[in-house]
């Protein structure tokens, strides 16, 4: 079904069919949904690819607003308000989504034009410094601040370089000769991210060892072997949180919590909505409600009877996924 179009070769008729030349596999589920499903199910399906596209968006942009608030903004300006943070933060995503835009025609060409290629791709390329410097952490309590520092810089500079000349080399059309260099040609994303994995650990290892290690009393609950732990955790002086912030506007007893929210012209009215800074402002909370409401949100503890349910599911899930993948494949 659809073989001329979704497995077309020719450079002209894919860039006719789905507007890239080096293939169009990935219009092969849409057709599939669209042109095989009967019509209630055409729609369900629609929503439901629909729902998971805006969610991943959501929680990407989300995230990359987050850190680039609170990890980036507040070191260039530690007076910074809360409104100010809420203006960049929604800023922030707009170019966000700027960039994504920008950056299809690079997906289009890259990888065959294999949507799911590029995907494990860059995963290959970024992700396994990442996971090294989790899981080192959670096992193993002599990794420290250095040691996750180095491992990152190193692991991620590396990906990096290998993503580019990936992408400046790009990948030879069928019968082209492939003449790139051969740690390019000849390792897969897959392998190098084992080897990357690999390399961030070792780069962990050595500075880690080589450096100071952390103190107990500042690990509890914050390692595997830890998790259980009911001593007090010393956190770390972080002089980024510890430096004064602008203090906050003391609202006018006089001015009821509707002028807040409808003074000024509608302009100003849709700006602040859209920003999240309509409404009156929230109480501000004590140092002991904070730290209980933290204790609370962290806390691991859990029903055993829902934790059985949890496990419970997630074996069967996982036989069903290991049966799956060992049938059709």
């Amino acid at each position: 079904m659809s073989a001329d179009e979704v497995g077309c070769v020719d450079p002209i008729a894919c860039q006719r069919i789905c507007g890239a030349t080096v293939g169009c596999s990935n219009i092969a589920y849409p057709k599939l949904v669209v042109e095989l499903m009967p019509v209630g199910m055409r729609g369900l399906m629609i929503a439901v690819m629909m729902a998971a596209l805006m969610s991943s968006l959501t929680s990407i942009f989300n995230s990359s607003s987050t850190l680039f608030t609170i990890d980036i903004w507040q070191r260039v300006r530690p007076q910074a308000s809360e409104p100010e943070l809420m203006v960049v933060g929604r800023v922030f995503i707009l170019v966000m989504v700027v960039l994504s835009i920008l950056w299809i025609p690079i997906i289009q060409s890259a990888n065959s034009g294999q949507l799911f290629d590029y995907i494990q791709a860059i995963t290959s390329y970024l992700a396994p410094p990442i996971t090294a410097v989790f899981i080192m952490a959670i096992f193993w309590r002599r990794v420290n601040e250095q040691g996750a520092f180095w491992g990152l810089i190193v692991g991620l500079a590396v990906g990096l370089v290998q993503m580019v000349l990936v992408f400046v080399y790009g990948t030879p059309s069928c019968g082209e000769i492939d003449i790139r260099p051969a740690f390019i040609r000849d390792v897969h994303y897959l392998y190098f991210a084992l080897i990357l994995l690999a390399l961030t650990g070792l780069v962990i290892t050595a500075v880690s060892l080589c450096t100071p290690a952390i103190p107990e009393h500042h690990l509890h609950r914050l390692t595997w072997w830890t998790r259980h732990s009911k001593e007090p955790r010393i956190d770390f002086n972080d002089p980024w949180t510890t430096k004064p912030r602008t203090p906050p506007r003391t609202p006018d007893p006089r001015v009821g919590e509707e002028a807040v929210v409808e003074g000024g012209p509608c302009w100003k009215r849709t700006g602040m909505w859209l920003c999240g800074l309509s409404g009156p402002e929230k109480k501000k909370l004590t140092l002991e409600e904070k730290n209980a409401l933290e204790l609370k949100l962290t806390s691991i503890e859990e029903e055993p009877i829902w934790r059985n349910v949890c496990n419970a599911n997630a074996l069967i899930l996982l036989s069903i996924n290991v049966f799956m993948w060992g049938y059709f494949a």
